[in-house]
């Protein structure tokens, strides 16, 4: 009877995750990934914008300031990079180049420096930021777009061929 069992849970496979989770998992890990490696570019002084500047226009209390402060920004910044994830698959999530992630990130950071930039008053207007901070957050902004963007697509792309193959299938008794 156990020996039955356990052939059957052999035999069982694991659902495969959906692709709308796998864009929200990516989204989610992208953020919390590059907006922690970011944090440790400015421990490290390469930038002077820490994730905290996030909490500025919400919050009130020093505790922002704060290892707390930093960690509840760095989630945070995953949450919203989900948004950012969905808007790459809804949008972009069919060409499979590394250099249209790229693209999207530096289409994220203008946004974010240029557009958002009022909002956040931890981030000086981008003309007065420093070279190296500006340098910096942009190759965290490419990298988190290459990131999130090359994992959606190439999913995208394994999806559409594995769809293919079973239309194929389906209609040609010789697919192998």
């Amino acid at each position: 009877m156990a020996e039955e069992r356990e052939q059957l849970e052999q035999n069982q496979r694991e659902k495969p995750m959906s692709f709308m989770a796998m864009v929200v998992i990516t989204g989610l890990i992208g953020g919390i990934l590059w907006s922690g490696l970011a944090y440790l570019a400015y421990v490290f002084n390469f930038t002077e914008i820490r994730p905290n500047v996030f909490l500025e226009p919400w919050t009130i209390g020093a505790w922002k300031e704060g290892w707390l402060g930093t960690v509840i920004s760095i989630l945070l910044i995953g949450g919203i990079s989900i948004v950012a994830a969905l808007i790459y698959y809804a949008a972009l999530r069919k060409f499979q180049s590394i250099f249209v992630g790229a693209g999207y990130g530096i289409a994220l950071f203008l946004v974010v420096f240029f557009v958002l930039n009022p909002i956040f008053p931890g981030i000086s207007p981008f003309w007065e930021l420093e070279r190296n901070t500006i340098i910096t957050s942009l190759c965290f902004y490419i990298l988190f777009g290459v990131f999130v963007g090359y994992s959606i697509s190439y999913e995208a792309h394994e999806l559409r061929g594995k769809n293919e193959d079973e239309k194929k299938a389906r209609t040609d008794p010789e697919f192998p």
